[in-house]
């Protein structure tokens, strides 16, 4: 396999992280992160003008890429300057609507936000256990339910959501505006929704939606999987920076060898997260989609959280603090790990894969 980029990717990988790098400092981010609508209405679009949205789509749909490694190229950038724009949303609605024929002019130029509504109070992360149900209205179809922690949804247009049809699970599109949407601030910063939907009116884009809902889902997998690997990028950098600068009993603390070793097991997780990544950006779209997404997943989360845990404890007191940037960052990867699914439920599906084949 070869892991260096195309001329294109990488031209976009440097496009937006020097944008974001410039546009983004931490100072701006955790202000728009934490205040409604959790992120920058401006710079969404330009991220659209600069072609992130349309890397995501592939050329039959209106983009330019699609691919794993077109994902991961965008969502690593966004995870070095820990970008709250509601992509994830986007990525996810854009396998959707490519998944139904349905035109994607107005998500890939920006111009309509998108967000899934998949996951349920009772059905975090499993879609057969979902409750939503869909009955048929006149010319459509009418939703009642709820779902929770729609990721963009604060800021969401138009909503995709997974709902019970005649047994089966389909997809439809409902209107923000005809939904009881109340958004918020995750925990880490960025902005999700509770979407409640009582009789709501709704257009049936799948009538048998598993197989696309699951397609999103290990797009959106890969998406949080390469976010992650930047800002554990990030973290480790910051890390070494610090250890080289602060002095104790007159000499640098990255001179003592047990935090060099700490240092080193620190890179080595980041780099087996980075080559799992890779390897589920391969894969998707395949066969073995959803086993490598979940082996991903689970690696991600159990070396994003050491990452954290290593960086804060090797900093101090600083690192806790909230104008220091390692606090953020060590925040969202642990956060990180709740979304589409945690380490043991992602374990569990890769066990139950193994058993099957």
């Amino acid at each position: 396999m070869d892991f260096n980029l195309t001329e294109d990717r990488q031209m976009l990988s440097d496009t937006l992280n020097r944008y974001l790098a410039e546009q983004y400092p931490v100072e701006h981010r955790n202000k728009v992160a934490y205040e409604a609508p959790f992120h920058d209405l401006a710079k969404w679009d330009e991220l659209a003008e600069l072609g992130a949205l349309f890397a995501l789509a592939p050329e039959e749909a209106g983009g330019f890429g699609g691919t794993g490694f077109d994902i991961s190229v965008v969502f690593e950038a966004m995870g070095r300057q820990l970008t709250p724009e509601p992509l994830l949303g986007a990525l996810m609605a854009s396998r959707l609507l490519a998944a139904a024929g349905e035109d994607q002019e107005a998500l890939l130029s920006g111009a309509t936000k998108y967000a899934v509504g998949v996951t349920e109070i009772d059905a975090p992360y499993e879609l057969d256990q979902i409750a939503c149900t869909a009955t048929a209205k006149g010319d459509g179809y009418a939703l009642s339910g709820r779902k929770s922690t729609v990721y963009g949804g604060q800021a969401a247009d138009v909503l995709l959501i997974a709902a019970k049809l005649d047994g089966k699970l389909a997809l439809f599109e409902v209107q923000a505006s005809d939904a009881n949407v109340t958004g918020y601030a995750m925990m880490e910063g960025a902005g999700a929704a509770e979407v409640l939907l009582d009789d709501t009116p709704a257009r049936l884009l799948i009538a048998d939606a598993g197989a696309a809902l699951e397609d999103a889902i290990n797009a959106g997998i890969v998406a949080l999987c390469a976010e992650a690997v930047g800002a554990m990028d990030v973290t480790h950098a910051t890390t070494v920076d610090y250890l080289k600068q602060r002095k104790q009993f007159g000499v640098p603390i990255g001179k003592f060898q047990v935090l060099q070793h700490r240092a080193v097991d620190m890179l080595t997780e980041i780099e087996q997260a980075r080559s799992i990544t890779i390897k589920a950006a391969a894969e998707l779209g395949g066969d073995d989609a959803s086993r490598y997404a979940s082996m991903a997943k689970n690696m991600i989360g159990r070396a994003a959280r050491l990452v954290a845990e290593e960086a804060i404890q090797m900093h101090g007191g600083i690192a806790m603090t909230w104008e220091y940037p390692i606090s953020h960052y060590a925040k969202r990867l642990v956060m990180l790990d709740a979304q589409l699914g945690d380490t043991d439920y992602h374990l569990s599906r890769v066990m139950a894969a193994n058993r099957a084949a």
